[in-house]
């Protein structure tokens, strides 16, 4: 069976879509079409149903993509472990870290490179509810998210914490020490992360909880769009201090939020069994660089 079939086979079903797979393996979307076809005739049957610009698994299609994952995390494995028979003079490892915490892996991409040369690094970037979701898949060997509480299916380490605050127009707010309850932003139009971040999430459940539906004015993926977006007085954000701190203060500024307040884990994030001598290496480097927290981690 050829891997690499089985690689776009697997990235159609996850981008739903040949022209979306297309366009995340940088191949035209004939080339996708034509290897998942070849897979289909060597495994005798359909694997997939197209239904407009989507697709959808046949029975057979879903065994595939099951086995198919755990096949190509075998051969990364086999590789890496391949590549390591020397030291670690070469090598891959795939980080995923989220958009808006880049500054806390920087340090850590510079100390490791600087020791590890030869080890090809690849950074990913996506929001933490997308990140969790790659490595159980199998896509990442690391990935820097937000825990709120144990994860039961990940190992982590905790390198910072950070708290929430509502954003907002800067001529808006009049005392920047003045906390605002959930229930307080009724009737305001928000500008959200998308889906794909655990902060959107976060938002729906918490105002739901305060007894409202927000309005949704705009999502976005980029922090730094969605501070434009806040001090044109587009609507208000729920965004975390770290980010806030990254703003223009006489465009944008924040208040508390309260009631409850909504804080997370930083965390660098993995899944428990093997991992690798880069992937320890680089735990190793993020040990360093935050000594505290990483500590207990690679104990």
């Amino acid at each position: 069976m050829d891997l690499r079939a089985l690689r776009y086979f697997i990235e159609v079903v996850r981008q739903n879509g040949f022209t979306r797979a297309a366009s995340a393996l940088h191949v035209t979307q004939p080339t996708i079409s034509k290897m998942v076809k070849a897979l289909e005739d060597e495994l005798g049957g359909p694997l997939l149903l197209r239904e407009g610009r989507s697709v959808r698994l046949t029975d057979a299609g879903k065994v595939v993509y099951g086995h198919g994952l755990a096949l190509l995390d075998e051969a990364s494995r086999l590789r890496q472990e391949v590549a390591e028979v020397d030291g670690i003079a070469r090598g891959e490892l795939s980080v995923g870290i989220m958009p808006t915490a880049g500054h806390y892996m920087a340090p850590v991409v510079a100390l490791f490179q600087k020791r590890h040369p030869g080890v090809a690094l690849q950074v990913d970037e996506q929001g933490a509810s997308a990140q969790r979701q790659a490595l159980l898949d199998g896509q990442l060997d690391m990935a820097l998210g937000l825990l709120s509480g144990p994860d039961p299916e990940l190992q982590t380490t905790t390198i910072a914490r950070q708290t929430t605050r509502v954003v907002m127009a800067a001529h808006r707010v009049d005392d920047a020490n003045a906390p605002l309850a959930w229930r307080d932003l009724q009737g305001e139009p928000f500008v959200l992360y998308t889906p794909g971040f655990k902060l959107h999430q976060a938002v729906l459940e918490h105002c739901a909880l305060a007894g409202f539906e927000p309005h949704i004015r705009m999502q976005s993926r980029y922090w730094d769009f969605i501070g434009d977006l806040v001090a044109q007085d587009v609507g208000i954000a729920v965004m975390f201090e770290h980010v806030i701190a990254r703003y223009d203060p006489t465009r944008v500024a924040s208040r508390p939020l309260v009631d409850p307040a909504l804080s997370w884990d930083v965390a660098l994030m993995w899944r428990p069994g093997y991992l690798s001598r880069a992937a320890r290496a680089w735990l190793e480097c993020v040990r360093e660089i935050y000594p505290a927290s990483s500590m207990a981690a690679l104990q």
